[in-house]
């Protein structure tokens, strides 16, 4: 692959694949050939209605769909000889998350997890080994309103099948969990669905990585502010990631801020995506075989 614009397919184009779409147009890296929605859409590039219409016209392939047609998608394309980058979750059938990943092996791949490149990610790694002894990891998420005001579009969000925040979000935080800790395995875990049909509105768990407990708490449809909460407890210090980007230290006393001079963001995330269509490895994106570890974790708080 030479340093030209990788020529990129975006499908879906609900919240996120508009949003990676407008990111992938302002990146020096890219070119996007098309939107793929099976909706009418009007934008600032070409929409069609089938992968199919521009597969042979692209270099890589950006999957922002609901997740249960990830695996269809992705066979497609890699069988193309296409690069992937996937919304998480890699998928909801855990037979199809495991032949993405095999897929995948060889080729160019990543899902979006925003947590693989954030700076705040980068330093709770850093100092890892400052906190002594790892007492815990705690992951506490709480939503006022399910789903978000921003995803009020999207209905599938609400039901079981497909949506829900475990898969959602909590996904988010099982992957930094096992960047962290290494591949977790699962004590006891479950959740609570309102009726049938919808999704979850409480979730519970214990984790282990590395023979550290991993204790998961989290509610939708309640009175108090959306919280997005991870913890990891040491003896020495523990640290405390807080919004997504807000990280804090506690050394016994209060938690203090640690200062942060950016984050990470799709741009920064195409450009690791740019590097690995181009043959490299980055670290700091996540790959199918980590989307592969989360899905099986995030699939058993709903079975």
């Amino acid at each position: 692959m030479t340093a030209d614009p990788i020529r990129l397919a975006v499908v879906g184009l609900g919240a996120m694949g508009t949003r990676m779409l407008t990111a992938a147009r302002a990146h020096p890296d890219y070119t996007v050939v098309a939107g793929v929605d099976v909706a009418p859409r009007t934008l600032d590039v070409p929409v069609v209605t089938s992968l199919d219409d521009v597969l042979s016209e692209v270099d890589a392939v950006y999957i922002a769909t609901p997740p249960a047609l990830h695996a269809e998608l992705a066979a497609k394309a890699f069988a193309a000889g296409k690069a992937v980058f996937c919304e998480k979750p890699l998928a909801v059938d855990l037979d199809e998350a495991r032949a993405m990943a095999g897929a995948a092996r060889g080729r160019a791949n990543a899902v979006n997890f925003a947590l693989s490149d954030m700076v705040a990610t980068l330093e709770i790694e850093r100092q890892l080994l400052e906190l002594g002894a790892l007492r815990g990891v705690e992951i506490r998420l709480q939503f006022p309103r399910w789903p978000r005001a921003f995803q009020a579009e999207a209905a599938w969000l609400a039901r079981d099948e497909q949506g829900g925040f475990v898969r959602e979000v909590l996904s988010h935080f099982i992957y930094l969990t096992d960047r962290l800790l290494g591949p977790l395995t699962v004590e006891s875990v479950s959740a609570d669905f309102p009726e049938t049909g919808a999704a979850e509105v409480a979730a519970r768990g214990l984790l282990r990585g590395s023979g550290v407990p991993v204790h998961v708490s989290a509610f939708s449809g309640l009175a108090g502010p959306e919280i997005y909460e991870w913890t990891v407890w040491g003896t020495e210090r523990s640290l405390r990631l807080d919004q997504w980007a807000d990280l804090s230290t506690s050394d016994g006393g209060a938690w203090e801020p640690v200062p942060l001079t950016q984050t990470g963001s799709d741009h920064s995330r195409l450009t690791l995506f740019a590097q690995a269509v181009r043959g490299e490895h980055p670290r700091d994106l996540a790959n199918f075989d980590s989307g592969l570890r989360v899905a099986e974790v995030i699939e058993a708080f709903l079975r």
